[in-house]
């Protein structure tokens, strides 16, 4: 599974320095690698950049799972107690303007932003040097894969911070610290336009040895997810028959289906399959040490904490709650939590003890890698687990959600908004419904994306957060946004905090 796609990511991070392509001012640009234009071999280096911009932490390891995750009712900042107070604040709602972990966010995404841009931007002159349609063709899919890297980086953006600037060209550095944000609706907009733009030219699969690259229906999963969104706080109806049109569309290409066995769906043996729209790729490529391998610490940030061996540990961040864990039992979850929940005291189908000594009851099961997989000489926990995004699953779920909000549209598969969640339910061995309301879709995407990043967001976009969330400290609306980080305020006098902070 590990790909060539991985190789170029880390290939071009070394030509173009990982310290001077990584460590840049939020919203900077990224240097020019000296492109030859006229190889078409060249070609997808600048794409393979920004696909690697994906990788940090920042992005999607620790800060990403502190704030996307760990504020939600299901999960815990685990570790210890004592264990980085800028995550604990995230956990109860005392953060302000100067938490890091919310800095290190924004600059990690407005890095994602940076590359995509110098990426669209470097397509054209491509194109105007090759030879043959095919290679310019390839050109403008190119391109369009790093628009979908931009809208995704701008969709977290956007439902982190609400009121982000858009950055959509390479500009210098006055220019960056005088731009003026955009309103949510507007950056919603530019995020449906790059994808819109996009769909059309991309491809409906790869070869296996590109597996993990964005292809068409990676780009209307997300259109669809930020249409869902965006539905929430404008013109609610024409984006619900937006994701129920996408969704339809997935489903009726016959492409894509759920893997018989859930807990297969988090193995590294079904990374990019048959359910997967899109995923962050990792691999340690084999090695067993070494500097800049392209992996993510995802799943290390979360292994069990002081577990023995060394390479069966990680930091023991983001556990799954008390609530989450009634919530199955309350449900008669028994496949869903058999994978969801690893809990301490206890050995693995694969044979991995997770030792009593671990200071938490029970850790995220989703991101287990079996030992067998985890090589590096030191630690190394989950380094060849991807960060699963875009499930076949929730393309069913946002059907059934656009369904039930009224869209008429999205009627080729023959799905409707029952058989869409029935056909979640049959998987993981629960009686299926006979009828369905909102209120059914809300909770079975609980227990079906737990500790995916997705539940604290829900809460926000639904209207449910306050009185779901009040006992750990939120406060609508003050929480339903993060602040703008105040490193960022400095850097650019424009910028206007939101409200309550």
């Amino acid at each position: 599974m590990k790909n060539k796609i991985l190789v170029l990511c880390f290939s071009v991070l070394t030509l173009a320095g990982c310290s001077d392509y990584l460590d840049i001012r939020p919203e900077g640009t990224v240097p020019s690698l000296g492109m030859d234009y006229t190889k078409s071999e060249n070609i997808f280096k600048p794409v393979s950049a920004a696909y690697a911009s994906m990788r940090p932490s920042e992005v999607h390891a620790f800060n990403y799972i502190c704030m996307f995750e760990i504020p939600s009712d299901d999960a815990d900042k685990g570790s210890t107690p004592e264990d980085n107070p800028e995550a604990k604040e995230l956990d109860t709602f005392t953060f302000g303007s100067n938490n890091g972990l919310i800095s290190g966010l924004w600059e990690g995404y407005y890095n994602v932003v940076s590359a995509a841009n110098n990426a669209i931007g470097q397509m054209p002159l491509f194109e105007a040097n090759m030879m043959t349609e095919a290679n310019k063709l390839y050109t403008r899919q190119c391109q369009a894969e790093a628009k979908v890297i931009r809208a995704y980086a701008y969709f977290n953006l956007v439902r982190a911070f609400g009121y982000v600037p858009i950055v959509d060209t390479v500009m210098t550095s006055e220019q960056l610290a005088s731009i003026h944000q955009s309103t949510p609706a507007q950056v919603y907009q530019f995020i449906e336009n790059d994808l819109k733009e996009a769909i059309p030219l991309l491809p409906a699969s790869y070869s296996k040895a590109y597996a993990g690259r964005i292809t068409t229906y990676t780009a209307m999963a997300l259109k669809a997810k930020a249409h869902m969104y965006h539905a929430s706080i404008e013109n609610a109806q024409a984006n619900w028959d937006s994701v129920a049109s996408l969704t339809d569309r997935i489903m009726a290409s016959g492409r894509y289906a759920l893997l018989d066995d859930f807990r297969s769906v988090f193995s590294v043996d079904q990374e990019n399959s048959k359910e997967s729209l899109f995923e962050i790729q990792s691999s340690s490529l084999g090695a067993s040490s070494g500097d800049n391998y392209p992996y993510v610490i995802y799943a290390y940030v979360q292994g069990p904490r002081n577990n023995e061996p060394s390479n069966m540990q990680g930091w023991g961040f983001k556990t799954p709650s008390t609530a989450l864990i009634k919530f199955f039992t309350d449900r008669g979850e028994t496949v869903r939590a058999a994978t969801t929940f690893l809990y301490r005291g206890t050995k693995t189908p694969e044979g991995d003890s997770i030792k009593t000594k671990c200071p938490n009851p029970v850790y995220n099961g989703k991101v287990y890698t079996p030992s067998s997989y985890n090589k590096w000489n030191y630690n190394g926990y989950g380094f060849d687990h991807n960060v699963r995004i875009l499930r076949y699953s929730e393309v069913l779920l946002m059907f059934a959600e656009a369904k039930l909000q009224g869209a008429t549209t999205g009627n080729a598969s023959g799905q409707t908004a029952l058989s869409a969640i029935n056909e979640v339910r049959r998987r993981v061995k629960l009686t299926e419904l006979n009828s369905v309301t909102l209120q059914d879709v809300y909770d079975e995407r609980r227990a079906e994306l737990a500790l995916e990043e997705n539940r604290y967001f829900d809460l926000i976009r639904t209207g449910r957060a306050q009185s779901i969330l009040g006992s750990k400290g939120f406060v609508a609306p003050k929480h339903n946004l993060f602040p703008i980080p105040n490193a960022q305020m400095q850097l650019n006098s424009n910028l206007i905090q939101n409200t309550g902070y």
